[in-house]
C-alpha cells in the first residue's frame, strides 16, 4: 500500500490549477505545532497558503510562464498527531516516496521541525538553504530533541554541515552559536541581507549543487511584513529583500521547498500572501529553466 493512501486525507484545496497533463508539482501540508514554545496555531497553516495561493495573481510575465494553465497537484493534509515522533515517521514515509516521482515538492506547515522529516528523504547531496530568524541549533527545547527549535542540529549531527546555508539568523542563544561555530555551518547573516549582499553569496552558494532545498520560516521577515508567525522577532528582514533573495533561485534546481510557522490567528493576510508568492515564484522559476 502506498503511503499516500495511509497517511494523506487527499482534499485538495488549490483550486487555480489546471487538471489536464502532467502536475509540475506537488504540494501537500504538515497540521502539526504540537513543540510550538510562544505562540501555536501554525497546524492551521497549511489550509491557510492554499487560500491565498487560490485568490493571488500567478502570472509571472518574467519567467513567461502562466500557472492558470499548469497542473499543480494537491495531496492534502497528512493525518494529524500531537506526538513529534510520529509525525516524523509519517513524514519521512510519505516524502520519501514522493521523491521519488522527481517532481517540485512543496511541504507547507506546519511549525519548523517538520523539515528534520522532509528534508533528509531527499538525497544525501542536496543543498539546503534555510531562511530563518533563528539557528534552531538548541540540543533540545521545552524535553525534548525534536522541538522546532532543535531539528537543524539534528540534521547537522546525521548529515554535517558542508551542504547547509542559514539566512537571516538574528535571534539565538550562546549554545547555538558555539555549534554553530564548531560545525562551521555557512551564513548569510542578517546585516549582510540589510547591506545588499545576500543574492550574490546565495548564488554562490547553490553554484556548488546540482539541486537544493528550500526552507521558508516566514519569521525571516520582520513582523511588519509578516506577523502571523509563531515566534516573531523585531528588526528582520522585509518582504521586497526576501523575495531578492528568491529571485537569486532562478536557473537553479530547487526539487524541495517548505514553507512554516504561519500562524493564521495572529496574520492579517500578508504572512499568507507572501507564503503564497513564495510558492507561485518558486513554481514559475522551476517552469523556466
Amino acid at each position: 500500500m502506498s503511503f499516500l493512501d495511509l497517511y494523506m486525507n487527499r482534499n485538495p484545496l488549490i483550486t487555480s490549477s489546471d487538471d489536464d497533463g502532467v502536475p509540475v508539482a506537488t504540494v501537500f501540508g504538515i497540521p502539526f505545532d504540537s513543540t510550538h514554545s510562544y505562540k501555536p496555531g501554525c497546524r492551521f497553516g497549511p489550509d491557510v497558503i492554499r487560500d491565498a495561493f487560490n485568490n493571488i495573481e500567478i502570472f509571472h510575465p518574467q519567467f513567461g510562464v502562466d500557472l492558470e494553465s499548469a497542473n499543480i497537484e494537491d495531496l492534502g493534509n497528512m493525518t494529524h498527531t500531537v506526538s513529534s515522533s510520529i509525525m516524523l515517521d509519517m513524514v519521512k514515509k510519505v516524502t520519501s516516496e514522493l521523491v521519488e516521482r522527481n517532481r517540485q515538492l512543496f511541504i507547507l506547515g506546519g511549525e519548523h521541525s517538520i523539515t528534520y522529516g522532509t528534508y533528509m528523504s531527499f538525497p544525501k547531496n542536496t543543498g539546503y538553504v534555510v531562511f530563518d530568524a533563528h539557528y534552531d541549533l538548541r540540543d533540545e527545547f521545552a524535553g525534548t530533541k525534536y522541538s522546532h527549535a532543535a531539528y537543524l542540529r539534528r540534521i547537522v549531527e546525521e548529515r554535517g554541515s558542508d551542504n547547509i546555508l542559514h539566512v537571516g539568523a538574528r535571534a539565538f542563544v550562546k549554545e547555538e552559536l558555539e555549534f554553530l561555530k564548531e560545525h562551521n555551518i555557512k551564513t548569510i547573516s542578517d546585516r549582510q541581507v540589510r547591506e545588499g549582499y545576500g543574492p550574490k553569496l546565495l548564488r554562490e552558494f547553490l553554484s556548488s549543487f546540482d539541486s537544493t532545498y528550500a526552507s521558508f520560516d516566514l519569521d525571516v521577515l520582520d513582523p511588519a511584513f509578516a506577523p502571523g508567525v509563531g515566534n516573531p522577532e523585531a528588526a528582520g528582514m522585509t518582504s521586497r529583500e526576501l523575495f531578492d533573495l528568491v529571485y537569486s533561485f532562478e536557473n537553479h534546481k530547487v526539487t524541495g521547498i517548505d514553507i512554516v510557522e504561519l500562524n493564521p490567528q495572529y496574520d492579517n493576510g500578508a504572512t499568507a500572501s507572501i507564503a503564497a508568492k513564495i510558492m507561485s515564484t518558486m513554481i514559475a522559476m522551476n517552469l523556466a529553466n
